[in-house]
C-alpha cells in the first residue's frame, strides 16, 4: 500500500531523501547530508508542522542539526521553512532564488489563504552564488548548480553528490506528477534535462515524488516537447491556451498527478511563441484561473 506519511529513505551511508507522498501541491521532497559532525539540509517544507516533522525526522537518524540549508528554488513549498532551523543554519541558494524569494513574500498564502501553514518567517538565502559553489560536509562534496538559464525558475539549484552518484533536482522533475513551468522556462527546462544528463548520477531525488532514476528525464521531456507541439498548433490556430488545453489528448500524460498543469504551461510556451523574455513575468491570476477551469471550476488545493 502507498504510503501517505512522510519517510525518510537512506541512500548510502550519511546521505538522506525526505519523501513527502503523494507528491502533489505543496508536498515537496527534502534531504539531507550529514557525518555526524555537522549537516546540510536540501530544502525544507511548506508549512511549520511539516517543517518540525522535517526536523524530527533528520534528528531521529542521529545527524545534528543543519549548519546549512540549501533552497533548490525560492517556491514556498521549498522554503517556508527555512526560519524553522536558524539561528544554528545559514541559507544557501542562488542569487536569483534570494531575490524571488525576497519579491513573493508569503506567497502561499496568497494562493491558499484557508491552509494553515503556521509560524511562518519568509528567511531567503544570506550566502548566494552565480554559477557553481562547492560545499563540503566533512569529507563529502556537495556541488550547487545552477543549470545556466531560466527554467523551473530563474534561481533554481542542483545539488549533486558526485562521489555518491546522487542528485537532488528541486523542481527540474516531478515524478508521477506533472511539470510545472509558468514561472521559468520551457525551452530552458528542456536545457537543463542536458545539465542533469551530465552529471551521470544514478539516484535521483526528485522535488516532489518517490525516489528515481535517469529515466525520470526521458518522461519529462517528452511531456515538455508534447507541450511544446500544443503550443505551436494552439497559437497558429488563434486558440487560447484554456482552449488549447481543454482540446488536448493528454495520452499517456493522463497518468500523471496535476494535469490541469497543462494549461500553466501552455501560457508559458505561448509567451515564449511571443518571444517574451524567459522567466518574464506571467498574470497568475489568470493562470490560476484556468488551472481551476481545468479542475473543473475548483481551484487546485494545497494539500500541506
Amino acid at each position: 500500500m502507498p504510503a501517505t506519511e512522510p519517510y525518510t529513505v537512506e541512500l548510502t551511508p550519511h546521505v538522506h531523501a525526505y519523501v513527502q507522498p503523494d507528491g502533489g501541491w505543496c508536498l515537496n521532497n527534502a534531504g539531507f547530508v550529514s557525518d555526524g559532525a555537522s549537516t546540510l539540509l536540501v530544502d525544507t517544507a511548506a508549512t511549520e508542522r511539516r517543517a518540525r516533522a522535517l526536523r524530527d525526522a533528520l534528528l531521529a537518524t542521529g545527524a545534528p542539526l543543519p549548519r546549512t540549508v540549501v533552497n533548490t528554488h525560492h517556491h514556498g513549498d521549498h522554503t517556508y521553512g527555512n526560519g524553522l532551523f536558524l539561528p544554528e543554519a545559514v541559507v544557501v541558494g542562488h542569487e536569483s532564488c534570494r531575490s524571488e524569494l525576497l519579491a513573493a513574500g508569503r506567497q502561499l498564502h496568497l494562493i491558499w489563504p484557508r491552509t494553515d501553514f503556521g509560524d511562518i518567517r519568509i528567511t531567503a538565502p544570506t550566502v548566494t552564488y552565480d554559477d557553481r559553489l562547492t560545499v563540503h560536509v566533512g569529507d563529502i562534496e556537495v556541488r550547487l548548480i545552477h543549470p545556466g538559464g531560466v527554467a523551473h525558475t530563474t534561481g533554481d539549484t542542483v545539488v549533486h553528490l558526485p562521489r555518491q552518484g546522487i542528485v537532488f533536482t528541486g523542481d527540474l522533475v516531478f515524478q508521477g506528477g506533472t511539470p510545472f513551468v509558468p514561472m521559468g522556462s520551457l525551452s530552458g527546462s528542456l536545457r537543463a534535462l542536458g545539465v542533469l544528463r551530465s552529471l551521470g548520477a544514478e539516484t535521483v531525488v526528485p522535488g516532489h515524488g518517490p525516489i528515481t532514476d535517469p529515466s525520470a528525464y526521458d518522461m519529462t521531456e517528452r511531456y515538455l516537447r508534447f507541450v511544446a507541439e500544443l503550443a505551436e498548433e494552439g497559437h497558429t490556430k488563434g486558440r487560447t491556451p484554456l482552449e488549447t488545453a481543454q482540446a488536448a489528448d493528454l495520452g499517456a500524460f493522463a497518468e500523471l498527478r496535476e494535469s490541469e498543469r497543462l494549461v500553466a504551461n501552455l501560457h508559458r510556451a505561448y509567451a515564449e511563441l511571443d518571444a517574451l523574455p524567459e522567466g518574464s513575468p506571467l498574470d497568475p491570476v489568470a493562470v490560476f484561473a484556468d488551472m481551476a477551469a481545468m479542475n473543473g471550476g475548483v481551484p487546485v488545493a494545497c494539500h500541506a
